[in-house]
């Protein structure tokens, strides 16, 4: 059983996957987002590369825990996939994922041009690494 972690922007989906275990996230690729159709068309090449069972979503939530625009967009982005893919598809609390993958990557010196390729990926890792360990929290 293989998740896939995604962090979806404006520009660019970062997508994650998990190992076949379930314990471990790593940062996938970015997609630069063009049309809704090869989005959606590169998601299912993953999807069937990886196995991918169940797919979890980075949800920005305010920090007053309230959803705004964006949070919206990425529900109905959600939405569109559990329909379009026939997969379950979480949603999970993504705030300040972004924000600690660019410290991350300061504190290792990464060059900010070299940044700005990885930071998606690198944010779908940790909603999903976040996702996943709070369902092994749970089960114990």
């Amino acid at each position: 059983m293989r998740l896939m972690g995604l962090d979806y922007g404006d520009k660019t989906i970062g997508v994650a996957v998990s190992d076949e275990l379930g314990w471990t996230a790593q940062g996938l690729e970015v997609i630069r987002r063009t049309t809704e159709e090869r989005d959606i068309a590169r998601l299912r090449e993953i999807i069937a590369q990886y196995g991918v069972t169940e797919i979890v979503v980075g949800l920005p939530k305010n920090m007053n825990n309230t959803i705004g625009p964006r949070g919206e967009i990425c529900i109905a982005f959600s939405e569109q996939l559990h329909e379009t893919l026939q997969l379950p598809v979480h949603l999970w609390d993504e705030r300040l994922t972004t924000a600690s993958a660019q410290r991350t990557l300061l504190e290792a010196d990464v060059s900010r041009k070299k940044r700005k390729l990885v930071i998606d990926k690198m944010a779908a890792a940790l909603i999903l690494q976040g996702y996943m360990d709070a369902q092994s929290n749970s089960k114990r």
